[in-house]
């Protein structure tokens, strides 16, 4: 079967490459263009596509937009088995069998997390072919709801936890991923891959992962909703890690609704991830239903004004937004900080200790076929594969090498203080003093072009303190400038996405600021 499937998508390939260009695509025939979960289920279930259909036309999508085309090199590997896999969809629905509420629905995942029939590889040269034994706990439960994961997107390499510098969006093994609406600027990083893919419509949805920042910071320069949920709401189990403590995989959808469906079909108790097991008294099975148009009525909003004044032009749109809350029921009430103290270099020492302990455990979990044995390792051989400091220092793997274990002092009290001024001394109190229901603030700048001599151009960011807190956020597009489009974001208190669905849903459905890309060159 596998070798059908394999001869069965090549053939798909070839007769792609030799389609007309004038010739309408399968994927404007099916008019999938901006299609969300619930439309496609419902064409599913009146006979307008069969699930192959659909999977045929988006992989038809990669290969004329993402690998020639406009090129945003947005996807670094193909499932050779999701035809296969689409057709075995297709005859369940015909026996009345629906999995759950993604049958058919086809995803793609960002590649630092884990599945059994594709490489795994975090965007590095020495993770290429790495083929985990098991699916990540949310691809598990992805599979069981009837996903279809098309493949895995590109990434800025160890989710862009590599050096003092680099271009996000940029890996030594898939490359640089280029932005959607102009392709010589800059997708942000680090889920780089599956924001471009989200917003050029190569999948229904995608899921990325977030440290600080790498699933807002894209979906902003993409152009779409991105939600890190408070972390333990989905599990970490088999992805690729940088931080304990503030990592978390998320959605990164089209709209808000897609967003609050994923969010509700992967909050699932994992017994191997401790910080899941917390959550389990919090988790919704179905996070729709905070969905309100009305939402913002009688809301106490914060805005966040500390990122204001690096972009006037940002702050023009940030500020039409804070009209549009009030306009809308909502009291806003400016706050112009939310922790005491600086606690950056604390954050930065966990995510040192944190990545080094994290990383040595994924390369065990890869068991007798890991490439790569631990951190000492990978620095090791980072310093005698000259390629590999060509481009980048790799100052940060240097660094993580030396760390030491988590039973450090250093380590201990540094986390003891992020968390303390991130949460009780930030967030919750200024919720607290002023009665709040959520955060808002912009979420970054347009896109920059993308520059490998000199890397990153931000002007400016507002995930760090939910980030450091561990506590949710989501963007969402907030306007444009030059055809660029530009985010903002609402964070809250622990455990409170239903609260931030609810304000971004009547905010998104009061604006419609989602701008479809044009891939200008």
């Amino acid at each position: 079967m596998k070798q059908t499937a394999i001869l069965l998508t090549t053939l798909f390939l070839i007769l792609i490459s030799c389609t007309s260009p004038a010739e309408e695509s399968l994927f404007d025939r099916l008019s999938l263009e901006e299609i969300t979960i619930d439309q496609l289920t419902e064409g599913y279930e009146n006979g307008d596509f069969t699930i192959q259909q659909v999977v045929e036309a988006y992989l038809q999508r990669i290969e004329s937009i993402d690998r020639n085309g406009p090129g945003l090199n947005a996807v670094l590997t193909i499932n050779e088995n999701a035809i296969e896999q689409a057709a075995e969809l297709d005859s369940e629905l015909l026996e009345g069998n629906r999995r759950g509420k993604l049958h058919g629905i086809p995803i793609l995942l960002k590649d630092n997390i884990d599945t059994y029939d594709m490489p795994t590889t975090a965007g590095s040269r020495f993770l290429e072919g790495s083929v985990p034994p098991e699916d990540a706990f949310i691809v598990k439960e992805l599979r069981k709801e009837g996903a279809i994961i098309l493949g895995k997107a590109n990434l800025s390499e160890w989710a862009n936890f590599h050096s003092s510098f680099s271009s996000s969006g940029w890996s030594g093994l898939g490359g640089q991923v280029n932005n959607p609406y102009e392709l010589s600027r800059n997708p942000c990083g680090s889920s780089s891959g599956s924001a471009a893919a989200a917003s050029a419509n190569l999948a229904a949805i995608t899921i990325g992962t977030e440290t600080n920042g790498s699933i807002v910071c894209p979906s902003n320069a993409n152009g779409i909703v991105g939600f890190k949920p408070t972390v333990g709401l989905w599990s970490r189990t088999g992805i690729i890690p940088i931080s304990y403590t503030t990592d978390s995989a998320g959605p990164m959808t089209r709209t808000v609704r897609d967003a609050a469906i994923l969010l509700g079909v992967l909050a699932v108790t994992d017994e191997s991830d401790e910080l899941s097991l917390i959550a389990e008294e919090h988790i919704q099975t179905d996070y729709t239903t905070f969905l309100n148009e009305n939402g913002l009525e009688g809301k106490r909003i914060g805005f966040f004004t500390g990122p204001m004044g690096n972009h006037f032009r940002v702050d023009s749109l940030m500020y039409q937004a804070v009209r549009d809350f009030e306009s809308m029921g909502a009291e806003i009430i400016e706050i112009d900080q939310i922790g005491t103290q600086n606690i950056g270099g604390d954050a930065f020492r966990v995510l040192l200790y944190e990545f080094k302990d994290g990383l040595n455990k994924y390369f065990e979990s890869l068991g007798d076929n890991a490439p790569i044995r631990s951190v000492e390792e990978l620095a090791e051989k980072t310093r005698e594969l000259a390629i590999e400091t060509e481009q980048f220092d790799r100052s940060l793997i240097f660094q993580a090498a030396e760390a030491g274990d988590l039973d450090s002092e250093e380590f201990i009290t540094s986390l003891e203080n992020m968390l303390t001024q991130s949460r009780e001394d930030g967030i919750d109190r200024v919720m607290d003093e002023h009665n709040l229901d959520a955060i808002i603030s912009p979420t970054g700048s347009p896109a920059w072009k993308s520059d490998p001599v000199m890397g990153d151009n931000f002007r400016l960011s507002s995930s760090s303190p939910s980030a450091r807190a561990g506590y949710p956020i989501i963007t969402l597009p907030m306007g444009n400038i030059d055809g660029l489009p530009v985010g903002i974001s609402i964070f809250g208190r622990a455990w409170s996405e239903g609260r931030l669905l609810e304000v971004a849903y009547a905010y998104e459905q009061g604006t419609n600021h989602r701008l479809v890309p044009q891939f200008l060159d």
